[in-house]
């Protein structure tokens, strides 16, 4: 880590905190501004920071806020959230997960996955990295996934120049056969909508904190998805997640690849490059 010398944002952090303004040392990640660790004789805190014109921070706090009340998730508590500083509980960990800990994963998705709400969405919009996730109440998840999550950022990644109209039409007609290839839930589930590796932390067999969420209510087989598509776990979190929430014949075989078009839209939008070319050979493989 390296230290900065930031004397205005330290003794913003300690005015928020009501405290001595901290020391100040960079840390690796921060796709919606930058992350610093702040540290004081005797303990520490992470802050974010978003200098953009309009800053969104705030987004994130309300989900980690309503992560903590609703759900078992070990997320950090907030210390203070406005639009343009965030600072949030120090928690111990590393990206690093043992058996033990993917199958400790495995129970707290199942937990979080048991949480249902009233229909498709949420209550607000929320963000998926840098980009805005729509998230009007829909009865239908077929709707709400085609809708809101699969067009939105198809036409975004368009508008962006990032990917060619064509490979819009081919998500639209993959979009109008949606029925046929996805399932509606039991109930929609509360999903944390973001799970890959740095996200994560753990301490020997437990996952001790989970960051940066995108939620809504949906179908659990979308973050399952998403956690093969990234490679977050393997084959015990999935061995321990169907013991205790059975993922229904057909997922890894026929739903996996729909549910993964859904990140890989993303980071076109965010990266571009070969993610262009891993979303056509996607789509190739579903017929579209």
């Amino acid at each position: 880590m390296q230290t900065i010398n930031d004397a205005e944002l330290a003794i913003r952090v300690g005015m928020a905190l009501d405290r001595d303004a901290p020391a100040l040392e960079a840390l690796h990640g921060g796709m919606v501004g930058e992350v610093y660790l702040a540290r004081w004789t005797q303990d520490r805190a992470v802050i974010k920071v978003d200098r953009r014109e309009r800053p969104q921070l705030a987004i994130e706090g309300m989900m980690l806020g309503y992560l903590a009340r609703e759900s078992e998730l070990p997320v950090p508590a907030l210390l203070h959230v406005a639009d343009d500083l965030l600072i949030m509980q120090h928690l111990p960990g590393t990206s690093q997960f043992n058996v033990a800990a993917e199958q400790h994963a495995a129970k707290l998705l199942a937990d979080l996955h048991a949480v249902t709400g009233p229909a498709c969405g949420f209550e607000s919009d929320t963000l998926i990295g840098l980009f805005p996730q729509p998230n009007g109440w829909t009865s239908s998840w077929v709707a709400f996934f085609g809708e809101r999550r699969l067009y939105h950022l198809a036409q975004l990644a368009v508008d962006r120049g990032a990917m060619p109209l064509s490979m819009l039409k081919r998500v639209d007609a993959l979009i109008q056969r949606l029925d046929q290839l996805i399932d509606e839930p039991a109930a929609p589930a509360l999903v944390h909508g973001d799970i890959w590796t740095s996200n994560l932390l753990a301490d020997d067999d437990c996952i001790t904190g989970c960051l940066d969420p995108a939620i809504y209510y949906g179908h659990p087989e979308v973050e399952l998805a998403y956690i093969a598509l990234f490679h977050s776990f393997g084959e015990p979190f999935f061995q321990r997640y169907h013991e205790l929430s059975p993922i229904a014949a057909g997922f890894f075989e026929e739903r996996m690849d729909v549910y993964q078009l859904y990140p890989l839209l993303s980071h076109i939008c965010h990266f571009g490059g070969h993610y262009v070319d891993s979303t056509a050979q996607k789509l190739t493989r579903l017929g579209f």
